[in-house]
């Protein structure tokens, strides 16, 4: 079975979870991406998706790592700082990352 890729994406666990949970019969790939996505979202996927695109909007960070952080869901800036160190891209203010973190806790269940 060949099917052709019509556009790529990004998304959250949340995200990947409710396309996993729509397959009438999933291989065991699938069943097994469905239970890291069960155990592992932390919201719901409409709630990632939206600040995911609040991430990438107010804080001009890259998507990819807009989607890392919301399906990590960091508590403190110790636990996002990571982030950006990793990425090198860009040195962020702990006072911009305290302002992240606020919108995050916003999200946060």
């Amino acid at each position: 079975m060949s099917e052709n890729v019509v556009s790529k994406k990004t998304i959250t666990i949340p995200e990947v979870k409710t396309i996993l949970e729509k397959i009438d019969e999933p291989n065991q790939f699938q069943l097994r991406t469905l239970d890291y996505a069960n155990k592992f979202s932390k919201l719901e996927p409409e709630k990632a998706s939206e600040l995911v695109d609040k991430i990438v909007n107010v804080f001009e960070i890259d998507r990819l790592d807009a989607v890392q952080i919301v399906n990590c869901m960091p508590s403190s800036i110790e636990e996002l700082r990571p982030f950006f160190v990793a990425s090198r891209k860009k040195i962020i203010m702990t006072t911009r990352l305290s302002e992240l973190l606020k919108l995050i806790n916003k999200y946060r269940q």
